[in-house]
């Protein structure tokens, strides 16, 4: 084989490479935005044993629905946690008895999300800390974003929160606090005429 074919044959590996892992980062379980938002590396663990550290933060959570309730504004869904892999996918967790495989709540306005909601075995969320817990020790966070799977590769679905009222606007122009070249520092979400 001659020179120029070793080079076409590595150029045209080289390029399905590239591809392969631009196709792979398009596909992403959960949109870019969030995973910068939230706090990396941060479990339910975490949040359970430092509750005031995160609270106002966007945190990252796997679950499977276990119970729902309803009043006449919030849907309250509790989950029983189940911690992201490397893709953010929900896997059981290592140890059943550890606090990682205890429970939480979400909480998202009424008649947001999909109707197959139920059907979905598992549920990948994104949503902002509120500071309060449920049952003395389960954490409470506000919906943002959630994609779930159904049981059967049926029924699976996604949803984002959009509130037109609500701006982000971080301190010093940076988009997303985890965003790569961020500046390190407070974060924070304002709502229109809240701050001066």
């Amino acid at each position: 084989m001659t020179t120029c074919g070793r080079l076409q044959g590595r150029s045209f590996c080289f390029l399905l490479a590239v591809s392969l892992t631009l196709a792979a980062a398009g596909c992403s379980k959960v949109p870019r935005h969030y995973v910068w938002m939230s706090e990396r590396g941060a479990t339910l663990t975490d949040l359970m044993a430092d509750p005031q550290k995160y609270d106002g933060k966007v945190m990252l959570l796997g679950g499977t629905l276990i119970e729902e309730e309803a009043n006449e504004q919030y849907l309250w869904l509790r989950l029983r946690n189940r911690p992201l892999d490397q893709d953010y996918a929900p896997q059981l967790p290592s140890d059943r008895s550890s606090l990682e495989a205890g429970c939480y709540w979400v909480m998202v306005e009424q008649n947001k999300l999909p109707q197959t909601y139920r059907e979905w075995g598992r549920m990948t969320v994104a949503g902002r800390v509120t500071g309060t817990t449920r049952f003395q020790t389960e954490p409470v966070l506000a919906l943002l974003y959630v994609r779930g799977w159904g049981v059967e590769g049926k029924h699976a679905g996604v949803w984002e929160h959009a509130d037109p009222n609500y701006i982000p606007t971080p301190p010093g122009g940076t988009k997303y606090p985890n965003a790569p070249g961020a500046a390190p520092g407070n974060y924070r979400y304002r709502r229109p005429g809240m701050y001066p």
